[in-house]
């Protein structure tokens, strides 16, 4: 007998050597660098705090999956991957606390309370850091290098107005700031998010037109694009969460609309906001907007015929 089966499904028919596995399992090794990065500089709490957030959003992914008789899907790396990107969005001198609530949240309530994997309508690592931003900002917003000395970012410093004795761009580029431990290595980001365009694991679209538009936004009124670039989230933003499956669009046309409107918020926020970062509630609020996004820019079918009503 033949057992060879032809299998019938809906469209689209895609074929790709890409599984969840392997897609997130590169999302964790183009983190490594960061994670390096801000072990070089911040010190060994730096992983300890990454290593609790991976181990609560895994924790809290399998029993809510067992509570609610799901199959447990933690093995395929995603919920590693939240608690990776959320411990590379926590300054290393947040407390270990702050990194089991913001787990808990990512993962209970913006991924699972939603369906799960492909369900969430909004990046859980980043739901989670603004939870935190929103509750603690004070301690979400100062960072401690790993001899102790604690200092305010390169955008807080920018946006409070002072002007002399700010970071170098070498200092930027390579990480030796004050900042969350994944966001303050240029160089580290760079090498992960090339490693996972080159990987075909995400488009250059997102990252390059969101980097891109903040750049010229900040020119236009009068800021310097290179330390918007280096400085803060938007590295890590643009290629490792705005760039989520789940919460981003899909096709072309869609991800640049979708990236233009992360990079003006971002700007917007940063220039006149409330906080000297906006990379994060930028990402979130065109989350939310991907849906729409979608639906203007859907493609015609083959042979649809557009009517008058």
């Amino acid at each position: 007998m033949n057992d060879h089966f032809l299998t019938v499904s809906s469209s689209p028919h895609i074929r790709a050597a890409h599984s969840t596995n392997t897609i997130m399992r590169d999302v964790v090794i183009a983190l490594v660098p960061a994670l390096i990065a801000g072990i070089i500089f911040f010190g060994i709490n730096a992983a300890v705090l990454t290593i609790i957030c991976v181990l609560t959003s895994v924790a809290t992914e399998a029993i809510i999956q067992r509570l609610m008789k799901k199959e447990v899907t933690i093995n395929d790396w995603s919920a590693a991957v939240t608690g990776v990107l959320l411990g590379l969005n926590l300054p290393a001198s947040a407390p270990w606390w702050l990194a089991v609530i913001g787990s808990v949240f990512a993962i209970g309530i913006v991924k699972q309370c939603f369906g799960g994997i492909g369900q969430n309508f909004i990046n859980p690592a980043l739901a989670g850091r603004a939870l935190l931003v929103a509750s603690w900002p004070v301690r979400m917003t100062s960072a401690a290098f790993a001899d102790a000395t604690t200092s305010a970012t390169p955008l807080a410093l920018i946006k409070s107005g002072v002007t002399e004795g700010l970071p170098s761009y070498m200092d930027l580029f390579l990480g030796n700031v004050a900042g969350s431990m994944g966001e303050v290595s240029a160089l580290a980001l760079l090498i992960g998010g090339l490693y996972l365009i080159i990987r075909k694991v995400i488009s250059w679209r997102i990252p390059v037109v969101f980097i891109g538009t903040v750049m010229i936004f900040t020119v236009v009124f009068g800021q310097d694009p290179i330390y918007h670039l280096l400085s803060g989230g938007l590295l890590l933003g643009a290629f490792f969460m705005a760039t989520d499956y789940a919460s981003s669009p899909v096709t072309p046309r869609a991800q640049i609309i979708f990236a233009l409107g992360c990079g003006i918020l971002t700007s917007v926020i940063r220039l006149w906001g409330g906080y000297p970062e906006g990379v994060s509630y930028s990402i979130l609020l065109m989350n939310i907007c991907t849906p729409l996004i979608e639906r203007v820019t859907v493609p015609r079918v083959y042979g649809e015929v557009k009517t008058d009503a």
